[in-house]
């Protein structure tokens, strides 16, 4: 039993002639004619009372396949236009993986772009540490990761979105605020507050402590960089953060910001996908608005300095947009 089959079949039954339901279906009177044939064949009855020729009445067999006919050809024409849908990204969802820095300050700027070209498409965010969301990704658990990877992943494709680096932040008071470069060595007497070990910057800095055979033991350790920031603020001591999570605060001079040599570097922000699995349509066009903002930016560097902006008027609208955000341990 075939699509083409049924199509005729129902066309018979709602044009109540053999000519015009041939004229709707596109064939010619015995085409119809044949398929009508093959119909009763399989089915093992007749359709059609042919007693009036002139009047297609339907028999039992045939009111009985009429009800499931419409029903499957509705079916088909639905998931055709829902295909359609999809492939123009009219519908569909991106799954996003991110740590907490990415998802404060890229992903919200990314998401913007995102919802002015692709209103129809939902996003579902996953905010954990890194070496979690490439195996989420590994796995297929993610269409994307949005993290700083700087291992050699040969899995996986990567796109450089943006750039920024480790800084220290301390408070505008701190005996060290007034110093733009200082040693690791220079801070063998300070508090330190620190992410969870998961976390790639705290992996860094710890690194950077090795090779100059200083011992990375901070006094706060485990919290979230948001969570850093605040006890920065209140004097606690002092943190290593992304550059890209302290403009807003360097600007209003909450925050001193200073580079530590051996640790203070230029790191990548990227999109990454895995190299052997096909994008969704959805997925695909969020990489393809992710990149022509990375253009945009490194074209014009000062148009990042606006991100933090944008991320709050996206927050603010947070309520109303479809994202589905879930949260671990970031």
């Amino acid at each position: 039993m075939e699509f083409q089959q049924l199509e005729m079949f129902a066309a018979i039954v709602e044009e109540g002639s053999m000519r015009r339901a041939s004229e709707r279906v596109f064939r010619t009177g015995p085409a119809v004619s044949i398929a009508l044939k093959k119909l009763e064949e399989e089915v093992g009855s007749p359709l059609f009372n042919k007693s009036d020729r002139r009047n297609f009445q339907l028999t039992s067999a045939g009111s009985l396949l009429y009800s499931y006919a419409t029903r499957i050809l509705n079916l088909r024409g639905e998931a055709v236009s829902g295909l359609r849908n999809l492939a123009s990204c009219k519908t569909g969802y991106v799954r996003i993986g991110t740590n907490e820095s990415t998802s404060l300050y890229l992903l919200p700027k990314l998401t913007h772009a995102f919802y002015e070209q692709h209103p129809g498409l939902k996003i579902e965010a996953t905010c954990d540490n890194s070496e979690t969301v490439i195996a989420a990704l590994k796995d297929c658990r993610l269409d994307l990761a949005l993290v700083a990877l700087s291992a050699n992943e040969p899995t996986l494709t990567k796109h450089i979105i943006m750039r920024d680096e480790v800084v220290l932040i301390a408070n505008p008071d701190h005996r060290l605020a007034q110093m733009a470069y200082v040693t690791i060595k220079d801070l063998q007497d300070e508090v330190l507050i620190a992410e969870g070990p998961k976390s790639s910057i705290h992996e860094e800095v710890v690194q950077a402590f090795r090779q100059t055979g200083a011992q990375f033991d901070p006094g706060v350790t485990n919290v979230t960089i948001e969570a850093i920031k605040r006890m920065v603020t209140e004097g606690v001591g002092v943190g290593f953060v992304p550059s890209v999570c302290i403009h807003d605060e360097e600007i209003r001079r909450e925050l001193a910001v200073i580079r530590v040599q051996g640790v203070s570097h230029q790191r990548e922000l990227r999109l990454v996908h895995h190299k052997h699995e096909a994008l969704s349509p959805a997925a695909h066009a969020f990489v393809k608005v992710s990149l022509r903002l990375a253009r945009e930016w490194a074209r014009h560097p000062a148009d990042k300095s606006q991100t933090q902006s944008l991320n709050n008027n996206a927050s603010r609208r947070s309520s109303s947009a479809p994202i589905t955000v879930t949260r671990s341990h970031c």
